[in-house]
């Protein structure tokens, strides 16, 4: 086989990958997993079973990937390292932070916030693997910023049980934005950024009283 014809096959093979992985991500968003067959997915994203089991393994594989490519889009390591990496004060970068969550750098995340939603709303052994490969290495990029924040040690337990507290409001903000109910519309008819605002001072507030406690238990 040629050069050409084998970067050709290598395109189309990633183009193939890619195609799936969307089609499953809005299916698994619509329907969730143990209502989305394989066969559906391949109909869907025109292929056969085959290409699934190629790129993906099989059906768990797939959300997997699905899982994975979901938590990339709205915050990516690189984008949170860079961003951790860059001059801005502490407080400014917790703001950022929290535009990631809402929504990705564009804003525009649909399916990848209601995948991990009901995944993190029923969690299946698939959060594990979910956890071990996109969660974690996050978690430790963000930590030392957190811990200027609340002088708390890196490694002590209390500044990672700080997290859930930015992440949770977050993502019930992004979910309900996206339920088409009355609540939702009425949470979102703020402009982005006096939500973005709200939810940073929110943070910003929690995270001094767990700073105060932090001290007053006398560490």
């Amino acid at each position: 086989m040629s050069k050409a014809r084998t970067a050709r096959k290598r395109i189309d093979g990633v183009a193939t990958r890619a195609r799936i992985l969307e089609i499953a991500g809005q299916r698994f968003a619509d329907a969730g997993f143990a209502q989305t067959a394989s066969k559906e997915i391949a109909a869907l994203a025109e292929v056969d079973l085959a290409s699934i089991n190629y790129h993906f393994g099989d059906r768990a594989g797939l959300y997997q990937a699905v899982l994975a490519e979901a938590h990339r889009r709205i915050a990516d390591l690189h984008d949170i390292e860079r961003l951790m990496a860059s001059a801005l004060p502490a407080p400014e970068k917790l703001c950022e932070l929290i535009r990631f969550l809402l929504g990705g750098v564009g804003g525009q995340v649909s399916w990848p916030v209601i995948v991990l939603g009901r995944e993190i709303l029923s969690p299946s052994s698939h959060l594990q693997v979910l956890q071990q490969q996109e969660i974690l290495p996050k978690l430790q990029a963000i930590l030392p910023m957190l811990s200027e924040i609340t002088l708390i040690p890196v490694d002590d337990p209390v500044l990672l049980r700080c997290l859930p507290c930015i992440a949770a409001p977050c993502a019930m903000i992004a979910l309900l934005g996206r339920s088409g109910t009355e609540l939702g519309e009425r949470i979102h008819h703020a402009a982005t950024e006096d939500l973005i605002g709200q939810l940073h001072a929110y943070a910003l507030g929690g995270l001094a009283a767990v700073r105060e406690r932090y001290r007053g238990a006398g560490r």
